[in-house]
């Protein structure tokens, strides 16, 4: 059997095809090919994607890929959905939209989840929904019906962006506990949607979809969908999840104690846990794992920073002078560690929740006109980047998080062999490297949800790490990391 991996990123669709005997992907595609998705941004701090942009990128990476005839198409047997978290999908009773997505990255609804959280009582939120309500679907929502009641009433159901890539699969509107947990609804003392936080907002419990577990059937393949993909009808979309707990679940990441990390448009490390920890500031986040039941409540413990890639794409087109990331990690290379002084700040992509969903902005300081060069930016990037996963990683610690080694995928910065090894040299911590790729693994996911696999550890019995980095390489970082944090604080005040 085959099976069919759609991972719903910011930036673009990726797509995969996995052999289930195997495990190993035998056709992929990513849409658009070269451009990324745009972001509208009508305000400073907003940001939305269509959701039928979303799906009619799906549907063209599918017919392309199944034109690269690597398969037969009528192999696939089941489909799995990643997407990017946290994102607000409204649809009416003929389940269209209502609006553009208010995605991950938009700022719009921090006050409202503020003053949500201080009506509600931190006391009385933090141990039901392991968060604040922040800036997080819930509180987006409650933008949407406080600032446009039209659309709010003609709501069906409210859904996060792979509920709604599925609907347009099957017809079905389901979510989960896990999908719920990251729009900050679900209360994991009484294990339902929270009643205090819906009464608060508003909000009717009838626009909260089906329930079912991660790894489920959440609708079978529609006959004239299935038509248009050239794929067979009713064939079950058996896994939804969010990007980063898919991440994790692609980097065999599952038990406590275990940690995952990424470094594409933002930057993440999630750690699993069997405690309902929390942080008092909620400047990181616990959420249902993939693998959460209630009688074994596996949580990921997440930190989030906004502006990581983004902050690396901007530095490349701005200074990059036609370079590509290989040209552009070589000049880097060959800058002294430090950048001779030059200190970034990598926070210019809305609020971030680890500083108190502060809005920031990105900064360069110390720029010294007389030394410093396009090649100095570079490094000073990546090692920005790298001083706010410490930053955050500090925070995890703080919160009972300590790791002793790191999966990551070899992908997107972690391609970057010098910023692997600052990583590593800044956080103390090894890090596995691992050929991991999102749709590949919500490709797996479908297939422990159709029971393709008898056991989650018989889907990963290939998985091998490409490569082991060790830290204490460049052990002068952490003088260099607090002058960088000098830098922040002076921000912050």
């Amino acid at each position: 059997m085959l099976l069919l991996g759609i991972d719903i990123g910011t930036s673009a669709i990726k797509i995969s095809v996995v052999d289930a005997q195997n495990q190993q992907c035998i056709a992929s595609y990513r849409y658009p090919e070269i451009e990324e998705t745009p972001i509208t941004a009508v305000r400073q701090g907003w940001a939305e994607q269509s959701p039928d942009m979303w799906w009619k990128h799906v549907v063209n990476a599918i017919d392309a890929m199944n034109k690269q005839q690597l398969y037969q198409p009528a192999d696939i047997g089941a489909i799995g959905i990643a997407y990017q978290m946290h994102g607000l999908v409204i649809v009416d009773k003929d389940h269209r939209c209502l609006r553009d997505a208010i995605i991950w990255c938009d700022s719009r609804a921090v006050e409202i989840g503020t003053n949500a959280f201080q009506a509600l009582g931190g006391e009385s939120v933090l141990p039901s929904l392991l968060n604040s309500p922040g800036n997080f679907t819930a509180a987006k929502l409650a933008w949407v019906k406080n600032n446009e009641p039209a659309s709010y009433d003609k709501i069906y159901k409210v859904m996060l962006p792979g509920d709604y890539i599925a609907m347009k699969l099957t017809g079905e509107v389901t979510t989960s506990i896990s999908a719920l947990s990251e729009g900050i609804f679900w209360d994991f003392q009484s294990n339902q949607v929270y009643p205090p936080l819906m009464s608060y907002f508003g909000f009717n419990n009838q626009i909260i979809p089906t329930i079912q577990p991660v790894f489920s059937e959440h609708g079978q393949l529609l006959q004239s969908v299935a038509y248009q993909l050239g794929l067979t009808p009713g064939i079950p979309v058996s896994y939804k999840a969010g990007d980063q707990p898919n991440n994790a679940l692609s980097l065999n990441v599952f038990e406590p104690g275990e940690v995952a990390a990424t470094a594409g448009t933002s930057g993440v490390i999630y750690g699993v846990s069997n405690e309902k920890i929390y942080d008092k500031h909620s400047r990181v986040n616990t959420f249902a794992h993939v693998n959460y039941t209630l009688n074994d409540p596996r949580v990921g413990v997440l930190l989030c920073i906004n502006g990581t890639g983004i902050l690396n794409r901007w530095v490349k087109d701005q200074f990059g002078h036609g370079l590509d990331y290989v040209a552009i990690n070589a000049q880097a290379s060959k800058v002294p560690i430090g950048s001779n002084g030059l200190r970034i700040l990598p926070f210019g992509n809305g609020a971030e929740r680890m500083l108190d969903n502060r809005v920031l902005g990105a900064q360069i300081a110390n720029i010294d006109l007389n030394k410093h060069a396009c090649q100095h930016v570079f490094r000073a990037c990546q090692e920005g980047i790298a001083f706010a996963f410490r930053y955050g990683l500090d925070i995890m610690r703080d919160n009972e998080m300590h790791p002793k080694v790191i999966r990551a995928g070899r992908a997107n910065l972690f391609l970057s062999d010098l910023f692997a090894q600052i990583f590593v040299d800044v956080t103390g911590v090894p890090v596995e490297l691992y050929a991991n790729d999102g749709s590949v693994g919500a490709a797996l996911g479908a297939g422990i949800g159709a029971g393709v696999f008898e056991t989650v550890q018989e889907a990963f019995r290939h998985t091998k790490p490409l490569k082991v980095i060790e830290p204490g390489v460049n052990k002068e970082y952490e003088s260099i990391y607090l002058d960088w944090l000098h830098v922040l604080h002076k921000q912050l005040i």
